[in-house]
């Protein structure tokens, strides 16, 4: 990890939602590029954590807390977070909703989306390492298996289809982190 951004006076918390291979960290890489921010990423978190992932529901819970953690503490630091995860229930939303809530932040939520024969192409490219910055291990089959735990967000979010341009959504975003 690098050199963290100035601290704001309001600082952001951008919670993205979304199954695998949908453009969750692509999102939160361009958005950094846009806006000083530190992507906490569920992913890469877990293989600093444990060496060999299990995926089992232990070690969820306890990468989970960490990210819980590390959000909360960046963002009491005047940090702006966007989360990386999957975040496909309400219940897991909803701690981090109490995180903002509790230190101030602003809260965005961003529920990222693309058809499926887009996402069975990115997961597809997966296997052969094309995007050196994917730290996901999810297949297709980790997507079938997670697609029936997705809940409806239920506070105001944004939707966002990867398969398209997300340069409007990236805008939008942007003013909501910077007002």
């Amino acid at each position: 990890m690098g050199k963290l951004p100035e601290p704001v006076a309001k600082p952001a918390l951008v919670v993205v939602s979304g199954l695998p291979g949908t453009g969750k960290s692509h999102f939160c890489r361009r958005l950094a590029e846009r806006v000083p921010l530190v992507i906490v990423e569920s992913d890469r978190l877990r293989k600093l954590l444990f060496d060999h992932p299990r995926y089992s529901a232990q070690e969820s819970y306890r990468l989970f807390q960490a990210c819980y953690t590390l959000v909360e503490d960046l963002l009491k630091g005047g940090t702006n977070v966007a989360l990386d995860a999957t975040n496909l229930e309400e219940r897991h939303r909803e701690r981090l909703y109490h995180i903002a809530d509790h230190v101030g932040a602003t809260l965005v939520i961003v529920r990222i989306d693309a058809p499926l024969e887009v996402v069975s192409q990115r997961l597809e490219g997966r296997k052969s390492k094309i995007d050196p910055g994917d730290q996901s291990e999810a297949d297709l089959m980790v997507y079938h298996r997670l697609k029936p735990t997705t809940e409806r967000i239920r506070r105001n979010h944004l939707v966002v289809d990867t398969s398209k341009d997300i340069g409007a959504a990236l805008d939008r975003v942007v003013r909501r982190l910077t007002q």
